[in-house]
């Protein structure tokens, strides 16, 4: 059967989920968009909810396969015009899915780890994600005034990285504080000791912070300042920037040492 009707419960829950930080929260749902980082979230082994899938696109060779991961029950197949009409994603494979937001609680973490204080752009986080996830940082913490990481636009952003992460959302300085129990290092223009004068060989906890007005006073009480060389003369770098190159001289340290 081919759904028609806007008010399909499952179209409209879709669409609220898309739209809506309120939805995403009280359910604890959200929606991918795309074969490509549907794809890759069901390589991790994790499992949809409901798909949704245009007619047009329903026989699709890179959607057939996919299908395979959701009940039958699960599935539906809506008119084109009306996909069109609750989709984010421009042109391309009409394919999303529902699915459930993990729900972890903070445990101890003695390993390295990205913290997010206060980040806002989606691009810029899911930059941040990707690079962590390339150089095998596994776990990410957010407080309470960062964007929501499992919104469409910051997954999209992400390319998949989500998926092989443990992302623990909108907790507290403190708790971050009791819980981390490695060193923690925050980007700084108040210092002027540079990344290359510290040793990154140990496990540390990156405190990556707000656009604009950096990381908050609560981390950088108990954070090591780190600056990145900037002979240029410009004023600061682009946080994701900033991160990426952090991540990848403590990669190098390790791998490649002095």
């Amino acid at each position: 059967m081919i759904i028609t009707s806007p008010t399909n419960p499952t179209v409209r829950h879709a669409q609220a989920l898309l739209t809506q930080h309120r939805t995403r929260k009280k359910s604890g749902q959200t929606v991918i968009e795309g074969v490509h980082l549907l794809d890759a979230y069901v390589k991790q082994g994790l499992t949809v909810n409901k798909l949704l899938v245009s007619q047009s696109a329903a026989s699709h060779h890179e959607v057939l396969p996919l299908l395979s991961h959701a009940e039958h029950k699960d599935m539906i197949v809506i008119a084109d015009t009306l996909y069109k009409q609750i989709r984010t994603l421009g042109d391309g494979i009409d394919m999303m899915a529902i699915v459930d937001i993990p729900d972890l609680d903070l445990v101890n973490i003695q390993a390295d780890c990205l913290i997010l204080d206060g980040l806002q752009d989606t691009g810029n986080i899911g930059t941040l994600l990707r690079t962590a996830s390339a150089v095998g940082i596994q776990s990410v913490i957010t407080t309470p005034h960062t964007a929501h990481l499992w919104s469409p636009k910051v997954l999209r952003a992400g390319m998949g990285a989500h998926f092989s992460l443990s992302i623990y959302e909108h907790i507290t300085t403190d708790e971050i504080l009791q819980k981390v129990q490695t060193p923690f290092y925050a980007t700084s223009s108040h210092t002027d000791t540079v990344i290359y004068d510290h040793d990154l060989t140990q496990p540390i906890a990156w405190v990556l912070g707000h656009e604009g007005q950096g990381v908050s006073d609560d981390f950088l009480k108990h954070a090591t300042p780190i600056a990145l060389p900037q002979p240029g003369g410009q004023e600061s770098l682009n946080v994701s920037i900033a991160g990426s190159v952090c991540f990848y001289e403590m990669l190098r340290q390790r791998r490649y040492p002095r």
